[in-house]
């Protein structure tokens, strides 16, 4: 009788090498985690873009803000722009030719949106931190020489990067420390971990427990996804449960994480931390497209039922700064469908969903303010 070989977590066993080789083929184990391939809860996967038609974006009520670059006045810039979920009524929200505006976060209750400021030239380069009122009214700067800022869950507090140098750099990771401002006192703390250095692409867990990030050659880490204590100095690689690559955000309840595992795959996954440490669970792909494109910048609706993230060509720039002509802006729907709500290709980057519906005319009363 052949000798049957047990796949631990998985409660399968097989006969021979050749059953373990096609099992292998189907699915893979994570730490008693199994991912496999299409099932009832799992459906196909699209490597392009679906016709627009195949996913109903106007009955979306929520708003998305992202990055873009084009011609204001007679300068080319990045500027911040907002847009109906199927692409329509786009309005910049900046229009300041002199300088570029990237990276938008929306606070959890959708009246302020913060971002990034790029000023100067050359060696005289500086990145910023500030944040401004929905309609793009009631600019504040937070701090200088900073970087990806993200909302507590209460909307009071902004929890941002400082640079690892005072020189101006494009690369995500060139971070020294996290530290909490506080919009009413204005007042900056930092975080009780004082060794996080190489942290980017943060985001706070809606209960406040949680940052998760990703980090890159720091802290014995050469590149990984972590979750530390927002109030406290425990950190977790979350590799234990199958997550790799970056750019992590939680669902508006908490109870999903989306990042990116490569350049050309999103994964969606079950948070859990009622033991005490976080879990992630039930991990399955939710985009994979053509290894020639890349899609990055995942972000999931307020109500659960959507992403958006930005799609474009490999040789375009994820980082923050990074040119990316051809890429555009998408939303899919959880299926396996996905569209492009943006086609200009003006380097459309770093959607973020805003978390509450906003009249067109509150926006267009703001910008007739500036």
């Amino acid at each position: 009788m052949a000798e049957r070989v047990y796949i631990a977590g998985t409660g399968l066993f097989v006969r021979n090498v050749g059953s373990l080789i096609f099992l292998a083929l189907t699915l893979f184990v994570v730490d008693g985690e199994v991912r496999g391939t299409e099932t009832s809860d799992r459906p196909r996967l699209r490597k392009l873009p679906s016709p627009r038609n195949e996913i109903n974006l106007e009955q979306i009520p929520f708003k998305i803000v992202h990055e873009t670059f084009h011609k204001t006045g007679r300068r080319n810039n990045w500027e911040l722009h907002i847009i109906n979920a199927d692409g329509s009524g786009s309005i910049n929200l900046t229009r300041t030719p002199d300088i570029d505006e990237m990276y938008p976060h929306v606070s959890p209750d959708g009246t302020k949106i913060s971002f990034v400021v790029d000023t100067g030239t050359g060696r005289r380069k500086r990145r910023s931190v500030y944040y401004m009122n929905i309609d793009g009214t009631g600019r504040v700067k937070v701090a200088d020489n900073a970087r990806q800022p993200c909302w507590s869950p209460d909307g009071k507090s902004i929890a941002y990067l400082k640079g690892e140098y005072e020189r101006y750099s494009t690369r995500e990771y060139a971070t020294a420390g996290l530290f909490i401002y506080d919009l009413q006192t204005r007042r900056h703390r930092r975080h009780p971990n004082k060794d996080l250095l190489h942290i980017y692409a943060i985001c706070w867990s809606p209960d406040g427990k949680w940052f998760v990030g990703a980090v890159q050659g720091a802290m014995e880490f050469s590149d990984a996804v972590l979750a530390f204590e927002a109030n406290g100095r425990k950190l977790f690689d979350l590799e234990r449960w199958g997550v790799k690559g970056c750019r992590p955000d939680f669902s508006l309840d908490g109870k999903k994480m989306v990042w990116g595992e490569t350049d050309w795959n999103l994964c969606i996954g079950d948070f859990d931390d009622k033991s005490g440490t976080p879990r992630i669970s039930n991990i399955r792909d939710i985009v994979n497209c053509l290894e020639r494109s890349k899609v990055y910048h995942v972000d999931i609706s307020p109500d659960g039922k959507y992403i958006a993230f930005s799609y474009g060509s490999f040789n375009g720039g994820q980082q923050v700064g990074g040119k990316a002509s051809g890429w555009n802006i998408c939303v899919g729907d959880l299926t396996g469908k996905w569209v492009k709500i943006t086609t200009n290709g003006n380097h459309n980057k770093e959607p973020d969903w805003v978390p509450v519906a906003i009249p067109d005319d509150q926006l267009l009363a703001g910008l007739k303010q500036k």
